[in-house]
């Protein structure tokens, strides 16, 4: 049966993924780091120790093909989709073979511009009421286009 993992740590979008998925009855499994506490009457939480990419690994080494896979971090939607899942960002943003090599660059030269300190590269912008109607619309695209045969 295929699962939906959210990597929870500062996720926007952890309830509105559970909505979803309740009404299609996918199970959730949530992943947070010991710095998270998180409750859900849904989801199966998983507490995992605190560390530099601790809920990552824990989240590609459980998700498999066929899978859903919530998250921001880039490094891990390629991971997810190098094991057959797809990915998702909390933007609603489909990370597909097609453009995770751009958005990997992408990240290596604003980390590559921080580093330098020359550049003053500006956060993601306030969180709207657009981006949660963005991502619940591209996520029921994505478990739709999984339930057809």
């Amino acid at each position: 049966m295929r699962t939906i993992y959210i990597d929870a740590d500062a996720c926007p979008v952890t309830r509105i993924a559970e909505e979803i998925a309740r009404r299609h009855g996918i199970p959730v499994t949530i992943l947070c780091d010991t710095n998270h506490v998180m409750f859900s009457d849904y989801s199966t939480i998983k507490l995992i120790g605190a560390g530099a990419d601790a809920v990552d690994l824990a989240l590609i080494n459980l998700c498999k093909a066929g899978d859903i896979v919530i998250t921001q971090d880039y490094g891990v939607a390629a991971l997810a989709l190098g094991k057959g899942a797809l990915a998702v960002h909390q933007s609603g943003k489909c990370f597909t073979d097609e453009n995770i090599g751009g958005l990997l660059m992408d990240r290596h030269l604003a980390k590559k511009a921080r580093r330098s300190g020359k550049h003053h590269l500006k956060g993601p912008a306030k969180r709207t009421e657009e981006d949660d109607r963005r991502f619940a619309e591209s996520f029921e695209k994505m478990i739709a286009a999984l339930e057809t045969p």
